[in-house]
């Protein structure tokens, strides 16, 4: 990637709706390298796709969660994508520290919550788990292009 690439990117990343005539003329180059670059970007997976953000409390998913999984041996794997299919859930990670996977999830209410959390610590194979309400999102974004 060089500096037209993350400009293009900077562009798309404050509003991925924004046309490629205007991110041509936002980044001072032609209308067919645009169109080439963002082409080669998507096709190498460095853009994976394009989305809405949505307001989590505004589309009625107000609680969210950091769930910590200790897992049994051998079969973290399996568990994962078991957890991963759960539409409240939206984020998957093998960490290191005292867990061995952490889990990002989104619920509508107390008993949504109540619910993933029983089917999530009660799944056989999980040694231990430790669930965090989130109080106060500070910052919740994808990573940007760096300057």
């Amino acid at each position: 990637m060089d500096d037209v690439d993350r400009r293009i990117l900077k562009v798309l990343e404050a509003d991925a709706r924004t046309s490629l005539r205007k991110i041509a003329e936002e980044v001072g180059v032609a209308l067919g390298t645009v169109s080439n670059r963002v082409r080669r970007l998507e096709s190498l997976g460095v853009i994976r796709g394009y989305t809405v953000l949505l307001d989590p409390d505004k589309s009625g998913w107000g609680l969210s969660v950091v769930i910590g999984l200790r897992i049994q041996k051998g079969r973290m794997i399996n568990i994962q994508e078991k957890i991963a299919k759960d539409h409240r859930v939206y984020g998957v990670y093998d960490v290191t520290g005292d867990y061995d996977s952490m889990v990002l999830a989104r619920a509508k209410e107390r008993d949504d919550l109540d619910d993933l959390i029983k089917r999530v610590a009660s799944m056989e194979g999980i040694e231990r788990s430790v669930t965090h309400l989130v109080l106060n999102t500070v910052k919740e974004m994808p990573p940007s292009i760096p300057e």
